[in-house]
């Protein structure tokens, strides 16, 4: 069995005078959708990032994020100021006072404090701008976490089969009940058309709609290609176990075609035994397509 989508790694990594943690979880999903959380100061990576995810991963909603340790961070962080809007601040202070002097009205000179908390005078940067070394440290650390995501989606998948594979198992099984209480349905049933063609042909009913009514009551009632069509999907399954590379959205399908049959052979059993194996089909499928929501 390939990956199961359901997997979680975390790992620690230091370099470039650096040092971080990863955590990456993935759960089912349709496509591919990455969610990361990573630092914007550093420039390139989450591109990087994404890039070697696609690379690796094929489906699933996976999060990942990429925590620096308390020292790196404030190491890496300093705050400057921004001198455009520093001039530009100042420039507008000054006119202000130039103009209260003007009409005689005296204002107090802005103090430090006020002047620093203006939008865009202080910002918090990253000290030294050349952060393509710490980029290229945390790739190099990336395939490592990416080994451990995959062992763990790996033993996921491993459980995820064996479920499965039982489940296929079980169905076989309700295939083979079903076969037995057709046969037994088969006497009853002959009974039943007897006394309804009785009734029939005392009302002297045209040979031409006498046959047409026998021809109807055969089909709504034949439920060999239900389960001839369910043992196909049996082997299918199977078959797709054995199958290398993703094969979710194949038995996603499959699972369909399951459900199908099951419902039309509830739809024809017109009899109890027979009604409440294809329920107990149909609650088997059921929970597998649950299991197979989550293969890779």
């Amino acid at each position: 069995m390939r990956m199961s989508m359901t997997g979680f790694a975390t790992r620690k990594g230091q370099a470039a005078g650096a040092g971080w943690v990863w955590d990456l979880r993935g759960v089912n999903g349709k496509g591919l959708d990455l969610r990361l959380r990573v630092p914007d100061w550093i420039d390139g990576l989450e591109p990087a990032l994404r890039a070697e995810l696609g690379k690796a991963l094929g489906r699933g909603n996976i999060s990942l994020s990429l925590r620096f340790s308390r020292e790196a961070v404030e190491e890496a962080e300093a705050l400057r100021l921004h001198q455009p809007t520093l001039r530009a601040v100042l420039a507008a202070m000054a006119g202000v006072q130039a103009a209260a002097r003007e009409i005689g009205v005296a204002l107090a000179a802005p103090s430090t404090a006020e002047i620093l908390s203006q939008r865009g005078v202080v910002e918090t940067g990253v000290a030294d701008e050349d952060t393509a070394p710490l980029r290229a440290a945390i790739l190099a650390d990336l395939p490592l976490l990416l080994a451990d995501f995959a062992a763990s989606r790996a033993a996921e998948g491993r459980v995820l089969a064996q479920v499965i594979a039982g489940q296929i198992d079980r169905i076989a099984a309700l295939r083979e009940a079903a076969w037995e209480q057709v046969a037994l349905r088969a006497t009853s049933q002959a009974a039943t058309l007897k006394a309804q063609m009785a009734k029939v042909l005392e009302a002297d009913p045209d040979p031409a709609r006498l046959a047409q009514e026998l021809a109807l009551i055969a089909v709504r009632t034949d439920v060999t290609e239900e389960l001839d069509r369910l043992d196909a999907h049996v082997a299918a399954a199977r078959t797709l176990m054995t199958e290398p590379g993703p094969i979710g959205r194949k038995f996603d399908f499959l699972m369909q075609e399951f459900m199908r049959e099951a419902n039309t052979l509830c739809s024809k059993a017109q009899d109890i035994a027979l009604t409440r194996v294809g329920l107990d089909l149909k609650t088997v499928i059921d929970q597998m397509r649950e299991q197979v929501q989550n293969v890779e």
